[in-house]
């Protein structure tokens, strides 16, 4: 079911994620798509979250991510992505713009993406397969 906002039509698609999957982080999210310069953007939001006292820690260890990490994001077309932390409640906020869903879903499968998620284990609720436990959130406004 789709809808318009601003003039761009948006999609509120929702793909359910496999129980304790390395993908579930990637497909379980709502799908907000605009066009900018000929070019499709999908916007994805979602929440994790980190342990007590592990907020020093993962700040670190994002400043900066390891090159090959990054490198993987954008050969498989994150144009942006940004984690906000609520320090009170320990709530990741992450964004990401991506160009593709399919190369979206694909980082879950790559070795530097599989051990990144284990790196981070120790910090965050994570799933069987170290992959961060996350909520999706569904974009409700938007301001071009």
């Amino acid at each position: 079911m789709g809808y318009i906002a601003n003039g761009v039509e948006r999609s509120a698609a929702y793909v359910a994620p496999r129980p304790n999957s390395q993908l579930a982080l990637f497909q379980a999210l709502p799908v907000s798509r605009y066009s900018n310069n000929d070019e499709t953007v999908i916007r994805k939001a979602f929440v994790m979250s980190l342990k007590p006292g592990a907020d020093s820690e993962y700040e670190r260890r994002h400043n900066p991510i390891w090159p090959e990490l990054s490198a993987v994001l954008t050969a498989h077309g994150v144009r942006a992505y940004s984690i906000f932390l609520h320090a009170q409640t320990r709530q990741l906020f992450a964004f990401a713009e991506i160009q593709d869903e399919a190369r979206w879903e694909a980082i879950a499968e790559t070795e530097v993406c599989q051990r990144w998620w284990a790196h981070m284990r120790e910090l965050m609720a994570v799933n069987e397969d170290n992959s961060p436990e996350s909520v999706p959130l569904r974009e409700v406004f938007r301001l071009d």
